[in-house]
């Protein structure tokens, strides 16, 4: 026989000893009650009910309710505890019966009692000053009774007696007994029945709440064997291995399906940027390489034989070259910005000082287009970012605010502005007085080559791809920038971390 079965066994032998147990010790318990607790509660009953009638009597007696009043009472009481009365008194005999053709044998009583005829005393049960209550045998009647013998508060005799053996009685006393006994054998046994269910129910449970979190691909639990070592341990053990060896699984392949996800994107990417870039530069330097074809065959074939035209052609030529050159160079660098390719080294700087210097370096522009500079703030204001990345940021804002500033009410002008705001952010505008953008113009500015029509001065130059920039490098920090009209001009505005 294998140890799996025999420990299936060992389960339903457990099982089967435990019910066992609790129908024997129910049974023997009640066997018990009846056989040694029934008879002496019994007599303890009839005592205690002979009892308090006496006192019940003793006391009306004593608050002298009417004879008629007594009797009733009497009458009802012995019909009620099946009891013989006799009262002895000065003036009459009350006797009252519940059997008419007893009453001979309840006149019988007051004889047994003074003379001790006909009848066999047994053990005494309760004896005070006035009180006498023993058992006795009537050997006319050959009954058993239980006889109260009292002297009442006036003086009359008070004689009351019951049958033990009344089988009515014995009936009703002992299903009370087998009420109680069977209330506490139902909740013994629903205890040790809750016991034993859960000594094997609980393991059950709690394999099949680990088995629903393995399923959640939740491995922390794990199965502790208790010291009984039966076959749910066993399968517990079991379960622990099988979590053990599906977690190790699932976390390679989690690994493995990572880095894969990895050079797929990596991947994805890389061809992205590429077919974006190729398809962005093919598409700007259409003009700027016929520009050059064109003038480039002009030298060749000598169109113009003076050296001012001649050398007008050659500048055309280096002027879209570098035109070409700083569109390459922009592109490459968006591109990197966009796809995650360049890494942003954040120091703390002044932005203020930054500004300035910006300021400085675009000073013959300013002066060339007559405009009147402000800058709002001259404290040192610290800021948390890459201070190359953001002089791009700086240095687009103020160019474009230069090209396309416009005399309004009579002054053509730039305010630039630091708050530093509540959200322990700092709030950089730049302002231009001019024209407001449409909402079309506001909303594709930020675009890739996205170029504003003549008015807005472009033929001054530009790339289309600062602002672009502008987006990546604030995006990159998932901070706030944008564009605002204003009632004489546009204002741009980024922030920064104080």
């Amino acid at each position: 026989m294998s140890k799996k079965l025999q420990k299936s066994k060992s389960i339903r032998i457990k099982l089967f000893t435990s019910l066992c147990i609790v129908i024997v010790l129910t049974i023997l318990f009640l066997v018990i009650i009846n056989n040694l607790v029934l008879e002496t509660f019994y007599i303890y009953n009839k005592k205690e009910v002979v009892k308090d009638l006496f006192e019940q009597i003793n006391e009306k007696y004593n608050e002298l309710v009417s004879e008629k009043e007594i009797e009733e009472f009497i009458k009802y009481e012995s019909s009620k505890n099946n009891l013989d009365i006799l009262i002895n008194n000065q003036q009459k005999n009350i006797i009252i019966t519940n059997d008419k053709t007893r009453i001979d044998s309840i006149d019988r009583l007051k004889t047994i009692v003074e003379f001790n005829e006909n009848g066999k005393w047994g053990e005494t049960l309760y004896n005070s000053k006035n009180v006498i209550i023993k058992t006795a045998k009537d050997t006319v009647s050959n009954r058993n009774y239980i006889v109260l013998m009292a002297k009442l508060d006036n003086e009359s005799d008070l004689y009351i007696r019951t049958p033990i053996s009344a089988i009515k009685e014995s009936l009703r006393i002992s299903n009370n007994i087998l009420i109680m006994v069977g209330a506490i054998s139902v909740i013994i046994s629903g205890v040790i029945a809750s016991i034993v269910s859960k000594r094997f129910s609980n393991p059950i449970l709690e394999l099949n709440n680990i088995a629903k979190q393995m399923s959640k691909l939740d491995f922390s639990k794990k199965y502790i064997p208790s010291e009984s070592d039966d076959e749910i341990d066993e399968l517990g053990r079991s379960i622990n291995i099988m979590s053990d060896k599906l977690e190790e699984t699932i976390n390679e392949l989690k690994k493995n399906n990572d880095e894969l996800e990895r050079d797929i994107k990596q991947k994805s990417k890389i061809d992205e940027m590429r077919t974006q870039f190729i398809s962005d530069v093919s598409h700007e330097l259409k003009t700027p390489i016929a520009l050059i074809q064109g003038y480039a065959e002009g030298l060749v074939e000598n169109v113009n034989d003076d050296d001012e035209s001649r050398k007008f052609y050659a500048e055309v030529i280096l002027d879209e070259a570098d035109k070409m050159d700083k569109l390459v160079k922009q592109l490459l660098e968006l591109m990197k910005i966009e796809y995650g390719k360049r890494e942003f080294n954040n120091t703390k700087f002044d932005i203020v000082s930054l500004i300035k210097e910006v300021l400085r370096n675009c000073d013959v522009m300013i002066k060339e287009q007559n405009i009147n500079t402000i800058l709002k703030n001259e404290t040192p204001i610290y800021v948390y970012a890459d201070d190359f990345y953001i002089e791009q940021v700086v240095t687009n804002y103020i160019t474009n605010a230069i090209k396309y500033s416009e005399e309004v009410n009579g002054k053509r002008e730039i305010r630039i502005e630091v708050i530093e705001e509540v959200n322990g952010m700092a709030r950089i505008s730049v302002f231009n007085t001019g024209k407001n953008f449409s909402e079309e113009e506001m909303k594709n500015i930020w675009g890739r080559f996205y170029k504003l029509d003549s008015s807005r001065n472009r033929e001054n130059g530009g790339t289309g791809i600062g602002l672009s920039l502008v987006k990546a490098i604030m995006s990159n920090y998932s901070n706030k920038f944008g564009v605002q009209n204003r009632v004489d001009g546009v204002e741009f505005y980024f922030e920064l971390e104080m």
